[in-house]
């Protein structure tokens, strides 16, 4: 059985890791999950791959 950790749990785990996130980063309106992603990108200065592995690296935690 894989367990997915909830949206929730994701953002805290990233705005305790990247001091620089706050939770207006992880605020999008419905249809526009890609937007805040590409935001998190250049914030974070990471490609979008990159923020792909980090999010699929906090679900093995």
């Amino acid at each position: 059985m894989q367990i997915t950790r909830s949206w929730r749990e994701q953002r805290v785990m990233l705005k305790n890791r990247f001091s620089v996130l706050n939770d207006a980063d992880f605020e999008f309106e419905e249809g526009q999950k890609e937007s805040m992603m590409d935001k998190l990108s250049v914030k974070l200065k990471k490609t979008r791959s990159e923020l792909e592995l980090l999010f699929a690296e906090l679900q093995t935690y």
